[in-house]
């Protein structure tokens, strides 16, 4: 289990509105279901150039020693497509937290169903907090649904039993399986 209660990272802000999976991970990428081996290829198209060169200013070349943990963007982030390797790409490279201005539901769902964390803030806040220096640390606390940056506190709001999931690090199964007697029972009730 992959319990998620506080994050505390560096950040790396892509403060564009409707990045869609395409861009998070390019359909030519899709070649496999394993969730790993996409770290290079996130953002592959903003990335690297024609020639696969990669782009110095893009911030995950820029930034790539860091291993930062907590990704900022703007609105309606991983429209598109329903491809789940949008999410796996973001995980292999590093991040646990997402903080947007909102989110395509299918990419809130399949980021919150790899145990990680779709925070929605509003563009000012997630501006301040684009603009921290590059080594100033985020504290993303899932308990208190708040984020600590720069002397600041911004509160979040999530789904009670999105929130719960994550804390008890529970994947689609695991909610299930904490059902298993009252399943077994069930069955036993309803046999014919």
């Amino acid at each position: 289990m992959k319990k998620l209660n506080k994050v505390k990272s560096t950040a790396i802000s892509i403060l564009r509105d409707n990045i869609d999976t395409d861009i998070i991970i390019p359909k030519n990428f899709l070649k496999t279901t394993k969730r790993t081996g996409f770290e290079d290829v996130a953002f592959y198209p903003w990335r690297y150039d024609d020639s696969g060169k990669a782009i110095e200013e893009f911030p995950l070349n820029k930034h790539r020693d860091k291993k930062a943990q907590i990704l900022i963007a703007g609105d309606n982030f991983g429209c598109g497509s329903s491809r789940e390797h949008a999410a796996w790409a973001l995980q292999d490279y590093g991040f646990r937290v997402v903080i947007a201005g909102g989110y395509s539901p299918i990419f809130y769902m399949n980021w919150i169903n790899n145990l990680n964390l779709p925070v929605i803030l509003d563009e000012r806040s997630r501006g301040e907090l684009a603009n921290l220096g590059v080594d100033e640390e985020i504290t993303v606390d899932l308990e208190n649904s708040t984020v600590e940056a720069g002397g600041k506190t911004y509160k979040f709001e999530m789904e009670r039993a999105f929130r719960e999931k994550l804390l008890k690090g529970q994947d689609s199964i695991d909610e299930i399986l904490e059902y298993e007697d009252e399943i077994e029972n069930y069955e036993r009730e309803h046999s014919l």
